[in-house]
């Protein structure tokens, strides 16, 4: 197995990041809060694995990577749920007699 990065790769990143823009792009906005729920869980996932690696005894630059790697996704899913927490505020009515329940 190879540590080299190949052009498929490259090309497969490319691809789903196209695609990925494209999906996202033509969400409509009343499913925007169902979206940032799953894709936080996605992330959630993502924290968990690096979490994982970060835990295990490997060479200085791999825990440097697996450290970086915790801190992104846990600023990825506590930003995620900071924004569902607006969106769904957004949906939220308000009491228009001014009672408190």
């Amino acid at each position: 197995m190879h540590n080299e990065l190949g052009i498929s790769d490259v090309y497969i990143f490319i691809l789903a990041g196209f695609l990925g823009f494209q999906l996202i792009s033509r969400i409509p906005p009343l499913l925007h809060t169902p979206l940032m729920a799953a894709t936080n869980a996605i992330s959630g996932i993502a924290l968990i694995g690096s979490i994982a690696v970060a835990g295990e005894n490997y060479d200085l630059i791999t825990n440097l990577l697996a450290f970086v790697a915790v801190t992104c996704s846990t600023i990825n899913v506590v930003g995620g749920f900071l924004i569902t927490d607006r969106i769904l505020k957004m949906f939220k009515k308000e009491n228009p007699r001014g009672n408190k329940s």
